[in-house]
């Protein structure tokens, strides 16, 4: 039996080729303008978040940045049963502009509590737990929403377009947000963030409905979430890849930590030098979906390829001596990591029928991220008790176990591939 089944894709295609064909779409094009702005903003506000915690509310304290992250995205993980099923039930646009609208009714809060002067540690916290839960609604339906955008043909590379704007968010955003702390202080930072909601709401307003691919037989099922869970448990393809995704998004992908710590005990940066490194990693990271964006289908051997890539360049990055080095191996890191997560998100919605989609996405996003409430904890008691080299080594041994886990997965399906 082979592990990976063949992805068979119904429908016509986009017309044409190329990286940027998904844009060609009208849906799809608007919402991507939104999107970035939006975008920018939520890597403004994560950037002053960490900053914040690790420098105005603690003593570079990296374990508190952790508990931050714990409560952010753990609850990905508890109210999985309900944002799945919420995902495959409700009208995907609607949620989302009601998701979108509580999270920046959330910036806009912490903004004023940070400028006035009132904040606090435990505020970050209630803040931190509440943004995610309104974001573990929105995620799977952000995710799911795409397909809606291009239909199944053009999934892959939505996608991977969709995540190239998300890095160029990632890549635009700290450096802004840098500059900002420097200069009017960190508030300010999450004040613009809640402005920036303006622009994806916007861009759902002016959406086409009627030219939506909506997921035939979505709306008549009446089945639990526990489906998504049988679905997922007979397809060793699919248990395969979230194991994998497991390891590098609970011990791997707790960029905050990584760089804050690095930038902060190791080279003793600021504000703006911190920004710019989270940058370099979003050039990387923007490549990386690009590369995802101008190939066909995504398959297990990408899988391994980009995990193993990934732990090696952590490592490597770990042993940098100084601030550029470390920046440009950023740079490798972000790409390796972008190439194993849009592939990963691609390969998994294109094996999965689109009426429990919404329910699969809900576990991916479970596994990626409600692992976090385990993994960054332990990588910020690392980097407090070790230094943060060493919990850098924690993700470069995640990526490598992941690449483990893609060969036993090649291996026990005879080593084909899709």
């Amino acid at each position: 039996m082979t592990v990976f089944a063949k992805v068979e894709v119904a429908g016509a295609p986009i017309a044409g080729k190329g990286t940027f064909r998904s844009l060609r779409n009208y849906n799809f094009r608007i919402w991507s303008a939104g999107a970035i702005v939006s975008y920018i903003g939520t890597w403004m506000q994560r950037t002053g978040q960490d900053w914040l915690v690790l420098t105005q509310l603690t003593h570079r304290n990296a374990t508190a940045v952790g508990i931050v992250m714990a409560l952010q995205f753990g609850p990905q993980l508890v109210l999985m049963p309900l944002t799945g099923y919420a995902a495959d039930h409700v009208d995907g646009r609607r949620l989302l502009m009601a998701t979108q609208a509580a999270m920046g009714t959330l910036a806009l809060v912490l903004g004023l509590l940070t400028v006035t002067g009132y904040v606090q540690l435990w505020h970050v916290y209630v803040f931190a737990l509440l943004l995610g839960c309104v974001t573990a609604f929105d995620s799977p339906v952000r995710m799911t929403f795409v397909g809606e955008l291009v239909g199944d043909t053009g999934l892959s590379n939505a996608v991977a377009l969709n995540s190239t704007s998300f890095n160029a968010g990632r890549m635009v955003g700290p450096a802004v947000a840098g500059v900002l702390i420097a200069s009017v202080g960190t508030g300010w930072v999450f004040l613009v963030n809640a402005a920036s909601f303006v622009a994806v709401l916007g861009s759902l307003g002016l959406l086409r409905v009627a030219e939506l691919h909506r997921r035939r037989g979505t709306r008549r099922t009446t089945s639990g979430f526990a489906d998504g869970f049988r679905y997922v448990w007979a397809r060793p393809d699919l248990k395969v890849a979230l194991l994998m995704l497991f390891l590098i998004g609970t011990f791997g992908i707790n960029f905050p930590i990584f760089i804050s710590t690095m930038s902060v005990t190791v080279f003793h940066g600021g504000a703006g030098q911190y920004g710019l490194l989270t940058s370099a990693m979003a050039v990387g990271t923007i490549s990386g979906a690009l590369l995802a964006a101008a190939r066909e289908k995504p398959h297990i051997g990408l899988l391994l390829a980009s995990s193993g890539a990934f732990g090696v360049a952590c490592a490597i990055a770990a042993m940098m001596p100084n601030y550029w080095t470390f920046g440009l191996m950023l740079v490798i890191v972000g790409v390796s990591a972008q190439t194993f997560t849009t592939s990963t998100n691609s390969l998994v919605q294109l094996a999965t029928e689109p009426a429990m989609r919404g329910r699969v996405i809900a576990i991916v996003l479970a596994v990626a991220m409600g692992g976090t409430p385990i993994g960054a904890p332990i990588v910020g008691w690392v980097a407090d008790r070790f230094g943060p080299r060493w919990a850098l080594g924690v993700g470069a041994a995640a990526g490598m176990g992941a690449a483990f886990v893609g060969g036993w997965g090649l291996w026990l399906g005879g080593g084909r591939r899709k």
